[in-house]
């Protein structure tokens, strides 16, 4: 048995796991990241890309920004696109704030390579982890790495490994409250080789259903369809596929949607997801393993970080002078901020996307919602504020 000691252990390597990491190691507390995948995996996989200014500016802050702002690309507006209309929501203009394009994977090689620049402990696949004795004054996680079993003993345990991880199920289901919300389509998406066809983000209500044109690079374009949740990728050839988004995404105004080979596709379920609270005893849930929020509102990561943000200060606050209510205060400091987004994910679906049970009044009502959002400066402002990312404190 390998045995190790640290002040806190953290499952997870994605966003959440990596920040409050590096947050801590900035205030000099000891920590060892426990992955269960592989490096190259979660470098690789393809995921959010949109940050808010809040988490843009954290990362500057932390010593890891200067890839994302060499790199990134600054938006100040989303575009919303309706009856062949475009319609630009000006974030500069309305909040004086902005958002960066820059992959989640990015992030993550940003984030490992300072943990391993630091010498901060982090271990990929891990295999058969469990945590233990979280409700006790000595919490473990115990762990197979390299063929050897590992029990690494903390003052705290941070659960940062997301929606399927063993943290959240750890926890006596008794202890816990969820609240889910299924939604009955997905979003089918692929990562071409072909310059964005908008400088900005193009939201695109259609008959059809919902399409997204998004981006990564100045040469690598995201692009989604609203499409069934078990939607079988075989019977979407890239042809078809841009067929559908060139429909979807049609405009009046000249514009044109530009094609180029399909690097990858995949078709992600929708849903709302929310567990309360987010701490026992010495466990703390953070990001995915607390919440899911459908990605139209473009706040997954950007909430993983608001978590770990409120935890890294409890947790630097206990140790600096020994304060415990912070930490017996992050769940409902990090919910607060949680169903403040919930809310604005679930709005932003909802006004977008054709519902199975639809019928023309409904069409009729999230047109007019969309012309009354984009007609009211105080309607576009709210958008604005809650997409650019509402305030830390």
């Amino acid at each position: 048995m390998n045995r190790m000691r640290t002040q806190v252990g953290i499952v997870g390597a994605g966003p959440a796991g990596l920040v409050l990491g590096h947050m801590l190691h900035l205030q000099g507390i000891e920590s060892v990241v426990l992955e269960s995948r592989s490096r190259e995996f979660c470098q690789e996989r393809v995921r959010a890309g949109l940050l808010e200014q809040n988490t843009a500016d954290l990362f500057t802050e932390m010593g890891v920004g200067a890839r994302m702002k060499r790199e990134g690309l600054v938006h100040h507006g989303i575009n919303l696109r309706f009856r062949g209309r475009t319609h630009r929501i000006d974030f500069a203009e309305l909040t004086g704030r902005s958002i960066t394009i820059y992959a989640q994977g990015e992030v993550i090689k940003d984030l490992i390579d300072a943990r391993q620049a630091a010498g901060g402990p982090i271990f990929f696949e891990v295999e058969n982890v469990s945590v233990c004795d979280f409700a006790a004054s000595r919490p473990r996680i115990l762990c197979q790495y390299n063929g050897q079993q590992t029990e690494l003993t903390c003052d705290f345990i941070a659960g940062c490994d997301g929606f399927h991880g063993i943290c959240r199920p750890s926890i006596p289901a008794s202890a816990l409250s969820v609240y889910q919300r299924d939604y009955p389509f997905g979003w089918l998406g692929i990562l071409a080789h072909a310059p964005p066809s908008s400088e900005e983000l193009i939201y695109a209500y259609h008959q059809r259903g919902f399409a997204l044109l998004s981006m990564r690079t100045p040469e690598i374009s995201r692009l989604y369809i609203q499409c069934t949740p078990d939607e079988d990728l075989r019977l979407w050839p890239d042809d078809k596929i841009w067929e559908e988004l060139q429909v979807r995404l049609s405009s009046q105004e000249g514009w044109k949607l530009v094609e180029g080979p399909v690097l990858q596709k995949n078709v992600a379920k929708m849903h709302s997801f929310v567990t309360e609270p987010m701490q026992y005893g010495k466990l703390f849930l953070a990001g995915d393993a607390a919440h899911i929020v459908p990605p139209t509102g473009a706040k997954g990561l950007n909430l993983a970080v608001a978590d770990v943000r409120i935890l890294a200060r409890a947790i630097t606050e206990f140790y600096r002078s020994g304060r415990k209510d912070l930490l017996d205060k992050y769940s409902e400091t990090c919910l607060d901020r949680v169903w403040k987004v919930q809310r604005f994910s679930w709005w932003m679906t909802s006004m977008l996307h054709r519902f199975d049970d639809d019928n023309a009044f409904d069409q009729r009502r999230q047109l007019a919602e969309l012309e009354y959002l984009t007609s009211s400066r105080a309607a576009s402002q709210s958008l604005a504020e809650n997409y650019v990312g509402l305030p830390m404190d």
